[in-house]
């Protein structure tokens, strides 16, 4: 079956790569006429793909490593790492084998030393879970240069060259989480903490999202400066201990990234739990039980599993040189005490 590159359908809708890319991978900045001659290039050249004989060919091995830190205390990647070394377990008999190695978290050098020893040799692809910088970028870049494909897991890096990053909208998730917290506010006058990483692509978008949001919608509420909780429950706690005790007119807090556990203990702690509305992401065991219970409003949800699937299928996209191929972004789901799943 004859493939069909971003080049192809750069040329067919007669729009640059660039705007191809950011129409694949839902992003900002393309016109709706530019949008439409994209997608409308995608059709003719997926029919014209398919009118041509497939050849007879010898099952095609595809070998990639996913790179996700490490550590216990970040309940979401430990899931995730969980469910690639089980689904690498069920596809090797489809000749698709996967490995796993990892840095510790929020670890520039460790993560670029994963990087730097990915063999080029044996491994076709690899699936990261990065950290946006420009030394990251670099070594991702070095990798593509030596023919490895590399899509970006959950948190992208910006003006990398890598092939595709799976993973929801961020700014969107943003955003959303400021229409909660706003609505649950009710026009009460207070203060809202945010919690998070700013090291991490993901959360930089979801802060920016939640931050236009309170801009345009509640001015009457005081948007706090973002604390670093690195992801960690441990740092999280402490942070959260303080910033109860120098707000006490805090009203809301969102948890831009990982660390629920110490939001959890911090506001059983304080007493406080039913004055302030929270919203966090991932619903992991502990943000469940913290739904149950009532200390969190809403948790935004990202399914692990199904970017895990969607990195594969990008990855045998780019082995293959098959654009059409490549999965759309991953779907938000919000969840509250009453439509837990």
């Amino acid at each position: 079956m004859k493939r069909v590159t971003l080049r192809s359908i750069a040329a067919e809708a007669e729009v640059s790569l660039a705007t191809v890319d950011r129409v694949l991978n839902g992003r900002a900045g393309v016109s709706e006429e530019a949008e439409a001659r994209v997608r409308q290039a995608m059709e003719v050249l997926r029919f014209k793909s398919r009118t041509i004989e497939p050849s007879a060919e010898v099952a095609r091995e595809y070998r990639f490593e996913f790179i996700i830190p490490r550590g216990p205390k970040n309940t979401f990647m430990v899931d995730m790492r969980n469910y690639v070394e089980v689904l690498g377990r069920q596809l090797a008999s489809q000749h698709v084998f996967l490995s796993v190695s990892d840095y510790a978290e929020l670890s520039e050098q460790e993560l670029i030393d994963a990087l730097s020893a990915v063999n080029s040799k044996s491994c076709m692809g690899i699936a990261v879970v990065a950290i946006d910088s420009v030394p990251v970028r670099e070594a991702i870049d070095a990798l593509v240069h030596k023919g490895v494909g590399v899509v970006t897991l959950v948190s992208d890096v910006n003006l990398s060259r890598r092939f595709h990053s799976v993973g929801p909208n961020n700014v969107a998730a943003g955003r959303l989480a400021a229409s909660l917290i706003g609505k649950f506010a009710g026009r009460r006058p207070g203060s809202v903490g945010l919690i998070g990483s700013m090291t991490l692509r993901d959360q930089a978008d979801r802060r920016l999202g939640f931050e236009q949001v309170m801009a345009r919608d509640y001015n009457d509420l005081q948007v706090l400066q973002v604390l670093e909780g690195r992801d960690d429950s441990t740092v999280t706690v402490d942070v959260l201990r303080e910033l109860l005790r120098s707000h006490p007119d805090l009203i809301g807090l969102y948890n831009i990234g990982a660390g629920n556990r110490g939001i959890i203990q911090a506001l059983e702690e304080s007493g406080r739990k039913a004055d302030i509305n929270v919203v966090a992401h991932e619903l992991t065991q502990h943000a469940r039980r913290a739904l149950i219970s009532g200390i969190f409003d809403a948790v935004i949800n990202q399914n692990f599993k199904i970017e895990v699937d969607y990195a594969i299928q990008a990855l045998k996209a780019y082995v293959d040189s098959d654009v059409m191929a490549l999965p759309g972004p991953v779907h938000l789901d919000v969840y509250f005490r009453d439509n837990l799943p």
